[in-house]
This record gives structure tokens, C-alpha cells and sequence, in this order.
């Protein structure tokens, strides 16, 4: 029996339990979800006031005292110093891009001046104050079923990621699916990251099953340039990879956008980068691919980003 741990909100249990599901049917092991309760959760204070890891700590503790063999938890929300025991492998990842739900069916461009649009992002705030559309950007937290049903009431929209109203089979509520020119992700937005002791070998092995090699270069890469700008996961940073097969056996080609924002929308640092790894190992690929996201920091950092990322400390 495999002891999957995972938070108990609808969200956290519907990607546990895919998981778990999964577990089950590239290994023919038995699973059992653990509700772990986190520092995160039952409070609605926001996030970057409750620190790096508020979601993550607990299970984390499972997975050192033994009560749990595998924790699931959304890659986003991890700090990005990885513990040398504890092994990583990345599903693969759901779509990336955030998305509005607006009453009477609006989209982004409907929303006329002065709309409410709830989010406690300040990476999400920073980029609709940017649009210069004089919206009001109201700090909400919770689960999904409470944010989405205060659109119609005291909101005009929320910005929610598109890969959790999906694990929840909440998609049709969708208004729009917002282009990344517009509203570039968190980083990792939209991956899990399936998390075991290295020296669980069983546990490791199976996790392993589950890697998905394009998606675990991706969230290096973005996961790298959030490392390296020393921002926690509820900074105005944001960054999404493209990863593709590459033109020569065992290559991959990866395209990095990223960007360092003001919460108040006056100011953005915007780059991209290309790079070819050359690396069939998948542990090899995302050391590459980490690189390419701390490169395209250090650019960040030059053209100005830490100027921003000091001022919302």
C-alpha cells in the first residue's frame, strides 16, 4: 500500500487522487490518500504574509516521521530550495495559463473601468493594473467554489489558474483563457510535483514511473529563474517554458519567457531566451534547463528587476 499525502481541499484531493489513480496503474500497487492538514489552509490571510512552504511544511514532516510514503503537492507553491533527501517527479503538466471567470460571460476587453476583479496574486494584480484599465483588484483567498461564487455578487470577475478548475470539472465556468502576453503564469503553474525520500527506494521508483521529462525541463527552467531572483512563490514573478522535441536525437528545445513586475502595473522587466539541451537524462535536462532559467534572471536582474523585487519587501 502506497500512502499518498495531500491537503483537503476539493483541489488538493482531485490531484492527489489522479495521482493516486495513476500509481496504481503503472505500478499495480494499492493507494491510500493522508489528509494532512497545512499551515495554508483554514486561514485567509494572504499568502505572501504566511511565508514560502505554508502549504508544503506538514507534508513534508509526513514524509520525514514515516506517516506517508508520497506527497502531492501544486509545484508552485514550493520553495525553491530543494532538500537534498526528498526526490522530485513532475506529471505531466496541465495547462499553464490563467483564466477569467466574469459574470454575464464577459471577457477581459468587456470589463469596463472600475471593475472588481478579485485575485490575492500580486503577479496577477501587477499585470491587470498594466492593462491601464483602471480596474480594481480586490485580495481574495479560499477555495474555488468560494471565489467563483462571489463573481455576480461583490465581484465583477475573478483570475483563476486554468489547470485547477479542470482537475475539478469546474472548466465550462471559463469566460476566457488569458494569452500570456497578457497574463504571463506563476512559475510551475499548472504542474504537481509527486515528492518521496530518496532512500524509500520503492516509493522513489514508482514516483519516478510518473516523470514526464518535457514538463520537468519546463518547470527547471521557470523554477530557475525564480531561484535565482530569490522570490518567494507569491512575488510579481512570473515565467513559462516551451518545451519541444528538438531537431537532433535527444535534444529538446526550450523558449523561457520571464518578468519581474511593480504590483502597481508602472513598471515590468520582460525577456525571453532559446536554448537547445542536449541531454537524454531526464535529471541531466532539468539541471540544464535550470541554468537557462538563472541566465535569463541575471538578465532580468540587470535590465532593473531587482530595483522591483526590493520594493515589494
Amino acid at each position: 500500500m502506497i500512502r499518498v499525502g495531500t491537503r483537503g481541499s476539493k483541489l488538493a484531493l482531485a490531484q492527489s487522487q489522479m495521482v493516486a489513480d495513476e500509481i496504481e496503474r503503472v505500478s499495480g500497487e494499492k493507494t491510500e490518500l493522508v489528509e494532512i492538514k497545512t499551515t495554508g489552509d483554514g486561514t485567509t490571510v494572504p499568502v505572501a504574509q504566511l511565508g514560502v512552504g505554508v502549504f508544503v511544511n506538514q507534508l513534508r514532516d509526513a514524509l520525514e516521521n514515516g506517516s506517508i510514503d508520497i506527497a502531492v503537492h501544486s509545484y508552485k507553491d514550493l520553495p525553491t530550495q530543494q532538500p537534498e533527501h526528498l526526490v522530485i517527479a513532475v506529471p505531466p503538466r496541465a495547462d499553464a495559463r490563467d483564466v477569467l471567470i466574469a459574470s454575464q460571460g464577459r471577457t477581459l476587453a468587456e470589463l469596463g473601468p472600475g471593475a472588481r476583479i478579485g485575485t490575492g496574486s500580486p503577479r496577477r494584480i501587477s499585470q491587470l493594473l498594466a492593462l491601464g484599465r483602471d480596474f480594481e483588484c480586490v485580495p481574495i483567498r479560499g477555495n474555488i467554489d468560494t471565489r467563483i461564487g462571489r463573481v455576480g455578487d461583490d465581484l465583477d470577475a475573478v483570475v483563476i489558474a486554468a489547470a485547477g478548475l479542470k482537475r475539478v470539472s469546474r472548466e465550462q465556468e471559463i469566460t476566457e483563457y488569458l494569452d500570456p502576453l497578457v497574463m504571463l503564469p506563476a512559475p510551475a503553474q499548472g504542474a504537481l510535483a509527486v515528492e518521496c525520500r530518496k532512500a524509500d527506494k520503492t516509493s522513489a521508483r514508482i514516483s519516478s514511473m510518473l516523470n514526464d521529462r518535457y514538463s520537468q525541463a519546463a518547470v527547471a527552467a521557470e523554477r530557475g529563474l525564480l531561484a535565482r531572483l530569490e522570490a518567494g512563490c507569491s512575488a510579481p514573478v512570473a515565467a513559462l517554458a516551451d518545451v519541444s522535441e528538438g531537431s537532433a536525437p535527444g535534444e529538446i528545445d526550450l523558449y523561457l519567457r520571464g518578468a519581474a513586475f511593480a504590483v502597481d502595473g508602472t513598471v515590468t522587466e520582460r525577456l525571453s531566451t532559446t536554448a537547445t539541451l542536449r541531454d537524454a537524462e531526464a535529471g541531466d535536462l532539468a539541471a540544464q534547463a535550470a541554468e537557462v532559467g538563472k541566465a535569463l534572471a541575471e538578465d532580468l536582474l540587470a535590465g532593473g528587476a531587482e530595483q522591483l523585487l526590493k520594493s515589494e519587501l
